[in-house]
């Protein structure tokens, strides 16, 4: 079955030409977007059955051999993200279809969007399943190449100014990371990730940490980790909702992931897992008293998105297997929930005309299923139980009182407050935006047609949403699908829990990944 495993990459390239050819048949560029990607979530399912039964599957692109030549893996952990991250993209693009066929597609022009979005798409599954440093860069480059269009949407001053941030910031964090590149290459003359987990041991402890730590800092950056975060909050609530949504549910994650794959399988038990859980307890906390601060529902769900980010780094700091399956399940729960979250927000600056808290109120009256669609994923993120927040979080904790440290104690209690404090912030949107009367500028039920319009930043603006606009049931239907998947991975929480432990033992004991590239031993 290893001819599936390039196929994730490959589906959404085709698609984005064939959609790229379709300009001007808005209908077949749909069509061919869902399917691709329909077929890209099959291929992802079956990939982690398959990887989880027999072990990771390897393709050596253009018959080349490794490590001359570039190899796709196909691990649990990498299976496992090409499952939730397919999945999560589809039910995205159902939600960005709805409101461009409501809208008249002004946010999202078709000649552009479908296209980008399934370049998107083929960006974050090469970053899952690169074997090489290298095409992990281009893993990359390819989804924020693409991001850098679907963030400037409508070119808007708002969206124009966010965008030129996030390049910014993106260009250089990819500095970092080819610079760090060419360093492990000079260094150990490859840049193979089984080749590298014999030569970088090889190496002396200070270049390996200087190693480690240009790597660090580049997916820190990428992955929006304190102090390298500051560029979030700005930069994703101006753009389109579905955009801001899988930015938010995927890009931070595919930083995350490389951290995970680097610091597991190229540095293990590496002198920076001190260094990972103070950041980890200052990202947490810092981030969530951000997100209480706040005054508008896109930017408080920024803050906790970098927030929560704490919560996975908790996982790999302990450097145990425990700490590792934690992280690995919370990422899947965090993805899911956070871009469902995203499309909620979404659909309250549509009923409501506007994100500003101090502009809404009495959503729960005018819209019961709105409120629904917002209460259950936010329950979620806070970790209530049963929820898969709290499973994730009680996995997280386990591990920190197994490990007995002072750091891990300490990363356990910030991490209760964090969730606390994430409990008091969703509490506070709900009492303003939901429960109490609605705001006197807000159009009532039976005045749809009432046009109030913000920037989502308390101040009007071109770029919102028609107050009291319809919600359409395509923007309805795949919100309430992500709000199941978030409902399913508690009822499947065990058997998620047994692969994301079988991933982990697999990272930490590094031998079945270089086994699978390399069956003859790495040369």
């Amino acid at each position: 079955m290893t001819w599936l495993v390039p196929l994730p990459v490959v589906m959404p390239l085709i698609g984005a030409a064939l959609t790229l050819l379709l300009v001007g048949r808005p209908r077949a560029q749909r069509w061919v977007s869902i399917t691709v990607l329909t077929a890209t979530v099959a291929v992802a399912a079956l990939l982690l059955v398959r990887s989880s039964l027999g072990g990771p599957l390897v393709v050596e692109v253009g018959g080349w051999a490794a490590p001359m030549g570039i190899v796709l893996v196909a691990d649990q952990l990498a299976a496992l993200m090409l499952v939730v991250s397919a999945a999560v993209t589809l039910c995205v693009l159902v939600y960005s279809i709805g409101q461009g066929m409501a809208d008249g597609n002004e946010e999202t022009p078709l000649s552009v969007y479908h296209p980008t979005y399934l370049v998107l798409t083929a960006g974050v599954c090469n970053a899952f399943l690169s074997g090489d440093l290298f095409n992990l860069y281009v893993g990359f480059e390819i989804l924020l190449v693409a991001s850098y269009v679907l963030l400037t949407l409508g070119s808007t001053e708002t969206r124009i100014r966010a965008g030129t941030t996030y390049v910014v910031v993106s260009l250089l964090s990819s500095v970092l990371f080819l610079v760090a590149i060419g360093l492990v290459y000079a260094s150990t003359g490859t840049l193979n990730l089984a080749q590298l987990v014999d030569r970088l041991d090889a190496l002396p402890d200070d270049l390996r940490l200087v190693l480690q730590g240009m790597l660090l800092l580049a997916f820190g950056i990428k992955a929006a980790v304190f102090p390298l975060s500051a560029w979030l909050p700005d930069s994703y609530p101006t753009a389109p909702a579905p955009v801001t949504a899988v930015f938010a549910g995927l890009l931070t994650k595919v930083g995350v992931y490389a951290i995970i794959r680097t610091e597991t399988l190229l540095f293990p038990g590496g002198r920076t897992a001190d260094l990972l859980l103070v950041v980890a307890a200052l990202t947490m906390v810092v981030g969530i008293l951000g997100a209480v601060a706040q005054s508008d529902i896109k930017r408080l769900l920024s803050f906790t998105l970098v927030s929560h980010i704490g919560y996975m780094l908790f996982g790999v700091g302990l450097t145990t297997t425990l700490g590792l399956s934690a992280a690995i399940f919370y990422v899947v729960h965090h993805i899911t929930i956070q871009t469902t979250l995203f499309l909620a927000a979404g659909l309250i600056e549509r009923r409501g005309g506007s994100t500003a808290l101090d502009r809404l109120g009495g959503l729960a009256r005018l819209s019961p299923l709105l409120a629904v669609l917002f209460f259950v994923p936010a329950l979620n993120l806070a970790g209530i139980p049963p929820f898969s927040g709290f499973l994730g979080k009680l996995g997280l904790v386990q591990a920190g009182v197994a490990d007995g440290g002072v750091l891990a104690w300490g990363l356990v209690a910030g991490g209760l407050l964090t969730s606390l404090l994430t409990l008091y912030a969703i509490a506070r949107v709900w009492n303003l935006a939901f429960w109490r009367a609605p705001h006197p500028e807000m159009p009532e039920a039976d005045d749809p047609a009432r046009a109030a319009r913000t920037d989502g930043a308390e101040q009007p603006h071109e770029d919102s949403e028609p107050a009291g606009a319809a919600l359409p049931r395509l923007m309805i239907g795949s919100t309430a699908a992500l709000v199941a998947l978030g409902l399913a991975l508690t009822v499947v929480a065990g058997p998620l829990f047994d692969i994301s432990t079988d991933a982990a033992d697999h990272l930490l004991r590094r031998a079945p990944y270089v086994e699978a590239v390399f069956p003859d031993g790495a040369p």
